[in-house]
């Protein structure tokens, strides 16, 4: 039993001592042993890693993706701004054109309808003016049918839009009638109902001068008459006068009419001087047009004004004062036919 017992504990110990050295060596394993056992799971791990940032892209690249997403959208804002931009001007340009189409065309109906619209406001007082100016005319047109309707129509239109206050008034109106011997009252008659109808219209009074009354007196006496007549009868407020036989006033006398019949610089611009001139001739042919009236008038006052008798001085007349005269007084000159059942005194 004995010796049982001591191969039992014999073979008891080798197996206690493996246990314990196993149990002591566990703890201190060699470097190399735990290489062996980690780097397969390293390795995994790696790979894994590897693997899933092929499909999905780590945090860091997410945000720096994220990051980079605002610059794209400013890099996209100004393409979206110009394109804005140029729509919005694409629209106004449109717009503009439109405007001044509309504009262009409410011009055109305004323009159209101007006589129309200037009758319409047209004060009270002035359209009593044109209506009293054209009741007048017609009456005498009733009366003088002997005379070409150019007169009638040219003087109406005239003094009519000298009467219409929406015009300026930049120089005053002139008119000059002219006839042969055979019509010498239808010549002053006419003129004077004439000057009468345009002065009355306008609650005024007519200046009426007559040359054969001044033909014998010095010119320097005459001009200073004629100027004082016409500048006192205008600021009194008369809106016409009428200077019967212009031929006969002394030559040098009618240069007075530059301050009165100047285009540009007249003493009073929103008058009418209406001037007779008597032809030496018995009669004038009615065939005659008008600028054919007009140069007989030129050419007879040229002989009658540089032959007279006037001494040379400063105020005496020749060609180019005659000339400038001519210019001023022959706005519109209409001749004057005879007329039968005038009466022989004064007229109708």
């Amino acid at each position: 039993l004995t010796g049982s017992s001591s191969i039992y504990f014999l073979q008891e110990n080798p197996i206690k001592e493996k246990e314990e050295a196993y149990d002591s060596n566990e703890p201190e394993k060699p470097a190399g042993h735990q290489s062996n056992i980690y780097t397969p799971l390293k390795e995994r791990k790696a790979t894994f890693l590897e693997k899933n940032q092929e499909h999905h892209p780590t945090t860091s690249q997410s945000r720096s993706k994220f990051r980079d997403q605002p610059s794209i959208g400013k890099q996209s804002q100004p393409l979206a701004k110009n394109a804005g931009e140029s729509q919005s001007g694409f629209h106004k340009s449109w717009t503009l054109l439109l405007v001044l189409l509309m504009s262009v065309a409410l011009l055109y109906v305004l323009w159209s309808g101007m006589p129309s619209l200037l009758d319409a406001t047209l004060s009270s007082r002035d359209t009593q003016i044109l209506q009293a100016f054209r009741a007048r005319m017609k009456k005498l047109k009733n009366t003088y049918q002997s005379q070409d309707p150019n007169l009638w129509k040219r003087t109406h239109v005239f003094l009519e839009k000298h009467l219409n206050a929406s015009h300026l008034h930049l120089e005053p109106a002139i008119l000059l009638f002219t006839a042969g011997q055979e019509a010498e009252k239808a010549l002053k008659c006419l003129s004077n109902e004439i000057a009468d109808a345009f002065a009355f219209s306008q609650n005024a009074t007519t200046i009426k001068i007559n040359g054969a009354d001044k033909a014998i007196l010095d010119s320097d006496i005459v001009k200073l008459e004629v100027d004082n007549e016409l500048s006192s009868g205008f600021r009194e407020g008369k809106k016409v006068a009428v200077v019967h036989r212009f031929e006969l006033l002394p030559a040098g006398s009618t240069l007075i009419f530059y301050k009165y019949c100047d285009h540009e610089n007249a003493a009073f611009k929103d008058v009418a001087l209406l001037l007779t001139v008597l032809l030496d001739e018995q009669s004038l042919r009615k065939s005659l047009t008008l600028p054919e009236v007009e140069e007989k008038v030129r050419d007879f006052l040229w002989a009658k004004f540089t032959s007279s008798d006037v001494p040379s001085s400063y105020n005496s007349m020749d060609t180019d004062k005659l000339s400038g005269l001519w210019s001023r007084i022959s706005h519109l000159v209409l001749p004057v036919w005879p007329e039968k059942g005038l009466p022989v005194e004064g007229c109708t």
